[in-house]
C-alpha cells in the first residue's frame, strides 16, 4: 500500500543559504513517525516544506499520491494536513472556543469520529473549562492543548507536530503525550518533533535522524534503542 505522506530528495533554501540537501522518508496511514535532530538541523524547515510555507528547491512531496510541493499552504491543509506550530500560535484575541472554531472543517470521516467541539472537549476536559477565556490568558500546558484541538477541528489526516511539549512543565507533558498515544490509538497519523526521546521511544513507529539538512538514519522504536550510539551521535549536547 502506498504512503500517504511521501519525501523525496527535498531541497531548501533562505536566500542563499541552502538549509535541506536530501530529505527523504514517507508516512503510512496510522503511523507515527519523528523528526530528530539538534536544534537548526533542519526538521522545522522540513516541517515548513510540506506546509508550503517554504519553496522546495529540488525533490517532491506528495499525500495520497499526489504532488504537493508547488501547491499554496491552505490547499495543502485540504488535503488532510494539520500543524500545532511552535511556540503554539493560538490566536490571543480570540477565546478557546473561538480559536477551535476558526479553523473547523467538515470532513467525509463518519459523523461520529469527526472531530468538533463536543468531542475537542471531552478530550481535553481543561479547554471545556477554559472555553470562554481569551487565547492570550492560557498557560503555556492549555495553549499546546489548544493548539493541537485547533489542529484537530480540521479533520486531518495527518497531525504534525513542531515541538510538542517544549517549555511544558512535567504534568503537563505527560497529559501531551497521553493524548498523542490516544490519537495513535485511533489511527491518525502523526510526525512529532521533540526532544523527550524517551516519550518519542514510546509514541512512536519510526524515527527519522537528521543532520545538516540530510536524513542521515531512519529506523525503527526496536532499532534505536538497540544503537544508542546514534542518540549519542546525532541528539546528544
Amino acid at each position: 500500500m502506498s504512503p500517504f505522506l511521501s519525501v523525496r530528495g527535498l531541497q531548501a533554501s533562505y536566500g542563499h543559504a541552502q538549509a535541506l540537501f536530501d530529505i527523504s522518508f514517507d508516512v503510512g496511514s496510522g503511523e507515527v513517525i519523528t523528526l530528530l535532530g539538534r536544534n537548526g538541523m533542519g526538521r522545522s524547515t522540513t516541517v515548513k516544506c510540506l506546509f508550503g510555507m517554504l519553496p522546495v528547491k529540488a525533490g517532491t512531496v506528495s499525500v495520497g499520491g499526489v504532488r504537493t510541493d508547488h501547491l499554496p499552504s491552505h490547499r495543502i491543509a485540504r488535503k488532510g494536513l494539520a500543524l500545532v506550530p511552535e511556540g503554539r500560535q493560538v490566536f490571543p484575541n480570540l477565546t478557546v472556543e473561538e480559536n477551535l472554531v476558526a479553523t473547523a472543517r467538515d470532513s467525509n470521516q463518519h459523523a461520529g469520529r469527526r472531530w468538533d467541539l463536543g468531542r475537542i472537549y471531552a478530550f481535553f476536559p481543561r479547554l471545556k473549562e477554559r472555553r470562554g477565556n481569551l487565547g492570550s490568558q492560557l498557560s503555556g500546558g492549555e495553549q499546546q492543548m489548544l493548539a493541537i484541538g485547533r489542529a484537530l477541528m480540521t479533520n486531518p489526516k495527518l497531525l504534525v507536530l513542531d515541538e510538542a511539549t517544549e517549555g511544558l512543565a512535567p504534568l503537563i507533558r505527560n497529559e501531551i503525550w497521553r493524548s498523542l498515544v490516544e490519537l495513535k490509538q485511533d489511527g491518525l497519523s502523526q510526525i512529532v518533533i521533540d526532544k523527550n526521546v524517551k516519550s518519542l521511544l514510546h509514541l512512536a513507529d519510526r524515527h527519522v535522524v537528521i543532520e545538516k539538512g540530510r536524513v542521515v538514519w531512519q529506523g525503527t522504536s526496536a532499532e534505536l534503542r538497540g544503537q544508542p550510539e546514534i542518540v549519542h551521535q546525532y541528539l546528544g549536547v
